[in-house]
């Protein structure tokens, strides 16, 4: 259902902002400031909010679509998740109006959803399993590019996890490091079935043969921890998202730095990057001749073209204009 999160009564039961701001004796738009770390309001103030929202219950995250509605211009808030989702959006509902364009992330049965639903309405792209792809050399050890590739093998059996290094130590290691993290991991059962099937470790004897065969993988993610980062960076073009150096990680661009998690897999990062500003842009032509002469030129090489083709219909479109014009000429 469609609802204000922000004045309207909360149907979970915790307070909304207009409560909330009764209960400080501040105005609704005040409460909503505090939560925005861009607002001009005296630390105090917020401080106190945010204590009274927390002792009530009340979620951040209810002022922060309402700041985004306002900001963004969007004009429904939708609590809704999974396939049925993706249903409602695509296809309507008595309360929800169908979109035109269906974006995000998902697991295996929204994927299914969107791939089967692409055409009544757009989407960003098709998605398949996570992928995660790792190039190192001796400056890191087994360990840590277990763990790295484990942190993404873990979202489904069917993930495919790549070790690409030019250190043969690493290569020797990394397997029993494979089964040292898994004992440590809750999700074991998974990860260890995504690396048994769909785990690879290529030893490459020099960074260009190992760029080589990171572009021929062409993974969704790539980690990069080798001496020089820059050095892929600079040279790769066949990816999903880039993370460079030890001190980053899928995990980071995940849930905390912010850059996009919607990205190209099975290979697609061979002719398309991840969601972006550009796939809720639309481009139209349009054209208009502006004499009758001009008219008459383009039509006669129009015409010529549409014979070789034996097209008549068009070829017509172009005569008619031609014996008009010239007539009138």
């Amino acid at each position: 259902m469609t609802r204000d999160t922000t004045h309207s009564e909360s149907q979970s039961g915790r307070p909304t902002a207009r409560q909330l701001a009764e209960r400080l004796g501040v105005a609704t738009s005040t409460v909503t400031r505090a939560f925005d770390a861009h607002s001009r309001i005296s630390d105090e103030l917020r401080q106190r909010i945010l204590a009274m929202a927390d002792e009530l219950g009340y979620r951040p995250s209810a002022i922060a679509r309402s700041l985004n509605r306002r900001r963004t211009g969007i004009l429904a808030d939708i609590e809704q998740r999974g396939v049925q989702a993706v249903a409602a959006m695509a296809l309507g509902t008595e309360s929800i109006k169908g979109v035109d364009m269906i974006v995000g992330p998902g697991n295996a049965y929204v994927a299914e959803a969107k791939r089967q639903l692409f055409g009544r309405v757009g989407i960003d792209l098709f998605a398949g399993p996570t992928e995660t792809l790792v190039i190192c050399d001796d400056t890191v050890d087994a360990e840590l590019v277990a763990v790295d590739l484990l942190g993404q093998a873990e979202h489904g059996p069917t993930s495919p996890a790549y070790c690409v290094t030019t250190s043969k130590k690493i290569a020797e290691e990394l397997p029993a490091a494979i089964e040292k993290v898994l004992a440590r991991l809750d999700t074991a059962p998974v990860a260890s079935v995504a690396w048994r099937d769909f785990g690879e470790i290529h030893l490459c004897d020099t960074d260009e043969e190992a760029l080589q065969v990171a572009e021929s993988l062409c993974s969704e993610h790539v980690q990069v921890m080798t001496r020089d980062p820059d050095w892929y960076h600079d040279r790769m073009t066949r990816y999903g998202a880039l993370f460079l150096g030890h001190r980053t990680n899928v995990s980071y661009g995940d849930k905390v730095i912010g850059t996009n998690h919607t990205l190209p897999t099975m290979g697609a990062g061979r002719y398309t990057g991840g969601l972006w500003v550009g796939k809720f842009i639309k481009t139209h032509t349009y054209q208009r001749v502006l004499t009758d002469a001009a008219s008459v030129m383009v039509g006669e090489y129009c015409s010529r073209l549409c014979g070789y083709e034996h097209m008549s219909g068009h070829k017509e479109q172009a005569d008619i204009r031609v014996r008009r014009m010239k007539q009138e000429a």
